[in-house]
Parts: structure tokens; C-alpha cells; sequence
């Protein structure tokens, strides 16, 4: 049996069945943050399930030589300041109109924006409704500032140049072929910053993965409420990469070196000891030689807020033959940054977060394009490419790229309540790990598994990627071989296939989606880690 299934009784309680998937108290380790009773506690209150929270998992005790996997990691921890507040409604401080921008879709007004950026030190920068025209890169460099439009129906930045015209860059693909490196990267609003921080040490003792001390080799000069950073990296065996993969990682000879960055606020310190907030999403072991510093972004609070981007509807060239049309990228350096309530029309790519902690809320993706290949459609690139840590949520793709939603070297993200045309799910190789894609609607449902990325970089998904609660018109299946690890979770779905529930690796139930709970597994671990 797949799943339970219970009524609610009682205070205005719905009398529909409802469906909880086991796994939430059988299989924490992979990818699920709630323990059993957490999940009843978050979804509701009736007597019935009160009375069935007190029961044990249904699973008992795990067992085995891979126990330290089975330590649960909390998907909520994303986002800006870790979901603990709302992104904020920064006080305007200018107008853009002041600098001499006339927003009249005619004059060039690159000059006042850049203006604008570089006399206000701090607040939003209001620009009113209008058509906006760009001629080159606007960079932001500095903490607190946002750029807030006056509606994504108001106020449009229209960006007349790529950046492979503003700031050349041509590189090759891993196979050879010249391209733009704007094919998968760059952005005409530029949000860039640089990483400080102290080094502390060396981790000293092996860390499994789900817990949260960690001992380095001297005494830590770091207080509760400062943020540090782990990076450690393969030293020739390919251990690590074999760790994310779960054994499982197919041919990876053209990955250089596997390396993981996890960041975490600390909350106690004794000596050499650091006690971390976060559980951690990967062992940490001296053999990768993990360093520690101090966690110290030199931008962060930047918003991009309430506008559109457009770029000149030209046909779409094709795969690799991007020039760059890419309205907005957060790079290294950044955390704690978010763009709410922004429409992207006739890009190249959509937004490419390498930042941390970066939410975005509310993101519409159209293209009028003349697509390159009438069959598939596709009028763009990368819809939207995910950092470390970072949250996409209430989404709406109404046409199709070529790789819809790409989390390529990403951990921890979260995409969340979002809907398109037909989305792909662009696990785009190089170990992307411990991602959560929940309560999203695939519209057609044809290419849910679509993947790019080159030769001989691995399956295209490392391990503890979970999908929970997935619609689409088409019926859905477990990824096809070479997708990834056996070490994955896809839960709440329409399927005919035999559910698969092997608490050591492939985890396969199709709960129907109408009918799982929590609807929202992102939202559920957060109402529960806040005490709501």
C-alpha cells in the first residue's frame, strides 16, 4: 500500500479523503524534511489524525551501512534571511526621473539609471510607469538598493544591445563549438559583489550528513549569529562526486573536480566546536580538505521589484547562437537579495542566480519570438537558472526554452507553485543535489525530464532530488535511466506505475495530487520550522 488514507472529522474539517505520503515518516534521510507526526501537525488538526499522530513511523528503525544518509536536511532554509521574514518594502529614497530619464520608449536613458545607481547609497529607486530604452549594462555593487517599478503592466526597461555586443565573451561548449559565454550567464541589470571573510580552519573530525557540529582545527574565532562557510572539493579519487551521486554517477571524466559550498548561521561555540542552525546536506570529511571562513557577501538586501524586461522580438537563432538578450543575474558575492514581481519578453535566457539565499516571487516568462524549430517550439535558452540555496515560487512560463528551470551545479534550491507551458526540470549535470521541485503544474507534461549539459559530466541529477506533488495533462513516470541515482523522491502524481518504496534508495509513489498532503512540501516544512 502507497499511502494512507484518512478523513477529517470535525471542526469544519474536509471529508475528502486525504492522502499522506509514507514516506515522510519512513524516509527522511532522502531529501524529506518532515518527520511523520510533523506532516500531520502541519496539515491539520481533526481528532482522527491527532489520535494517528502519536503512532510511530511506519517504517520503525532504519537500518543499514548508510545510516548517516538517513538524517533529514530542511528545504526552508533557502531564501532571503532563511524565510524567517517577508522580503521587505524598502522605503523609496530617489526617483529615476530626477536623473534626467524620460521613460517616453524614444530616449536613451542608460545615463540616468547609471546616475541614479551611483549617487543613492541606500533605499529603492522608484521608476515610474514608462517604456525605458538601455543601451548598455546597468551594475549594482553595493548592499540595499532596489529598482521598483510601478507594475510589470507599467513600467518596461527595454534593453536594445546584448551583452555579447556590450562586453564580448565568446568560449566553446565541453564539445568544442564557439558560442557566447551569454548563453549561459550574464545579465543587462548586473548585480555583482565579492566574498570576505575571515579564514577560521580546516574541518578535523568526519561530519555525517544530517547533523550540525562540526569541529575544525583550532579554536573557531566566530560568534552564534555570524554565518560561515564550508567549501571542500575532491583531491583526485573522485570520493566526493561518488558521495553526490550516491554511487551512481555514470561517466564524470570531464568534471575537473566535484566541490560543494553549504553555508549556515552558527549558534553556538565551544573551542574548536561550531554548532550550526542548519543540518548539513552532504558528509563533511577531512578527506576533502573542507575549509571554513567566515560567511561574508559584500552585497546583499538588493531588489529588483514590480517591472518588465523586454528585448527586440528578432527570431530566436537557435541553441548556442544566444547574443546575450538576458535581463537580470546575480554573480558572486551576493546573498539575501530577491526580484518580486518582474515579466521577462523576448530573451535569450531568463535570470541566472549564482548568489546565495536569492528569493524571486512572481516571475512571468513570454516570448512572441519566430522560434528556431517550429516543432519544438522553443523561443529561448535557459527560462531560469538556479543558485545554491535560492527560491523560485509563483511562476509562470507561457512559452517554451529549451531548458525551462536549470539547477547545473545547484544545491538546495527550491521551485515552488509554479506553472508553464510544458516545463522541463533541466537537471543539468555537474552533481546538482538536495533540490525540491513541489506544487508545480507542468501544463502538456511531455519533457518533465528534459536535460541539457555536456558529455561525460555525469547523470544528470545527483542524489536526494525530490518531486512532490506534480500535475500535468500527460500521465508521469519515474526519470528514464541515466537521469540520476536510484537515491531520489517523486511523490503526488498521476501514474499508473507500481509504486517503489525502498527506503535505501528509489523512491517512486503516485499519490494522486488532488489528494496529497501537504499540497506544498516547501511551504509545510516552513509553517513548521516558524512555529506556524
Amino acid at each position: 500500500m502507497a499511502e494512507e488514507s484518512v478523513k477529517g472529522k470535525g471542526n469544519g474539517m474536509e471529508t475528502t479523503p486525504i492522502h499522506i505520503s509514507r514516506a515522510s515518516g519512513r524516509r527522511a534521510r532522502a531529501g524529506f524534511n518532515l518527520e511523520w507526526s510533523m506532516v500531520f501537525e502541519v496539515v491539520m488538526k481533526a481528532k482522527a489524525l491527532e489520535e494517528m499522530m502519536s503512532k510511530p513511523p511506519l517504517c520503525g528503525n532504519r537500518t543499514g551501512v548508510r545510516e548517516e544518509q538517513a538524517m533529514p536536511v530542511n528545504h526552508t532554509e533557502t531564501m532571503l534571511r532563511l524565510g524567517e521574514v517577508p522580503l521587505p518594502k524598502i522605503e523609496v529614497k530617489a526617483n529615476i526621473r530626477d536623473f534626467g530619464a524620460k521613460g517616453d520608449g524614444t530616449t536613451d536613458d542608460t545615463a540616468a539609471f547609471k546616475k541614479a545607481i551611483e549617487v543613492t547609497e541606500q533605499g529603492a529607486i522608484l521608476i515610474p510607469a514608462g517604456r525605458y530604452i538601455l543601451s548598455e549594462i546597468i551594475y549594482i555593487r553595493r548592499p540595499n538598493l532596489v529598482l521598483r517599478g510601478e507594475g510589470t503592466d507599467k513600467t518596461t526597461l527595454f534593453f536594445s544591445k546584448p551583452l555579447e555586443q556590450l562586453k564580448p565573451n565568446i568560449g566553446a561548449t565541453t564539445t568544442g563549438v564557439a558560442t557566447s559565454n551569454y548563453s549561459w550567464s550574464g545579465g543587462l541589470i548586473w548585480v555583482e559583489g565579492m566574498q570576505g571573510g575571515a579564514r577560521l580552519g580546516t574541518v578535523a573530525e568526519r561530519a555525517p550528513r544530517g547533523t550540525s557540529t562540526i569541529v575544525i582545527d583550532k579554536a573557531a574565532a566566530v560568534k552564534p549569529g555570524q554565518y560561515i562557510e564550508i567549501y571542500m572539493e575532491d583531491q583526485g579519487d573522485g570520493s566526493l562526486l561518488q558521495h553526490l551521486y550516491n554511487g551512481q554517477s555514470d561517466d564524470v571524466s570531464q568534471i575537473k573536480k566535484a566541490r560543494c559550498i553549504f553555508v549556515s548561521k552558527v549558534t553556538a561555540v565551544d573551542g574548536a566546536r561550531i554548532t550550526l542552525e542548519r543540518r548539513l546536506r552532504t558528509d563533511v570529511d577531512p578527506k576533502w580538505k573542507p575549509s571554513v571562513k567566515i560567511y561574508a557577501p559584500t552585497v546583499t538586501e538588493v531588489g529588483i521589484e514590480d517591472l518588465s524586461f523586454e528585448f527586440p522580438n528578432i527570431p530566436y537563432r537557435g541553441h548556442f547562437k544566444e547574443d546575450g538578450y538576458n535581463p537580470l543575474t546575480f554573480v558572486g558575492g551576493t546573498a539575501h537579495c530577491w526580484a518580486r514581481n518582474i515579466r521577462v519578453v523576448n530573451a535569450d535566457s531568463g535570470p541566472f542566480v549564482a548568489g546565495s539565499f536569492i528569493t524571486v516571487d512572481g516571475f512571468v516568462l513570454e516570448s512572441s519570438r519566430q522560434a528556431v524549430d517550429a516543432k519544438g517550439g522553443e523561443q529561448g535558452h535557459h527560462g531560469f537558472t538556479m543558485g545554491n540555496d535560492g527560491l523560485l515560487k509563483n511562476f509562470d512560463f507561457r512559452c517554451r526554452f529549451i531548458h525551462d528551470i536549470s539547477v547545473e551545479m545547484c544545491a538546495g534550491a527550491v521551485i515552488s507553485n509554479g506553472k508553464g507551458v510544458d516545463l522541463c526540470f533541466d537537471n543539468h549535470k555537474r552533481f546538482p543535489h538536495s533540490n525540491l521541485f513541489t506544487q508545480l503544474d507542468l501544463g502538456a507534461g511531455t519533457r518533465m525530464y528534459r536535460c541539457g549539459g555536456g558529455a561525460k559530466l555525469g547523470r544528470n541529477s545527483a542524489a536526494w532530488t525530490t518531486f512532490w506533488n506534480i500535475t500535468a495533462k500527460n500521465e508521469l513516470h519515474w526519470p528514464p535511466n541515466g537521469f540520476g541515482p536510484d537515491l531520489m523522491n517523486l511523490i503526488g502524481l498521476h501514474s499508473k506505475d507500481t509504486a517503489v518504496l525502498n527506503t535505501q534508495g528509489r523512491w517512486f509513489e503516485p499519490i494522486p495530487p488532488a489528494t496529497i498532503q501537504p499540497k506544498n512540501l516547501y511551504e509545510a516544512q516552513l509553517a513548521k520550522r516558524l512555529g506556524k
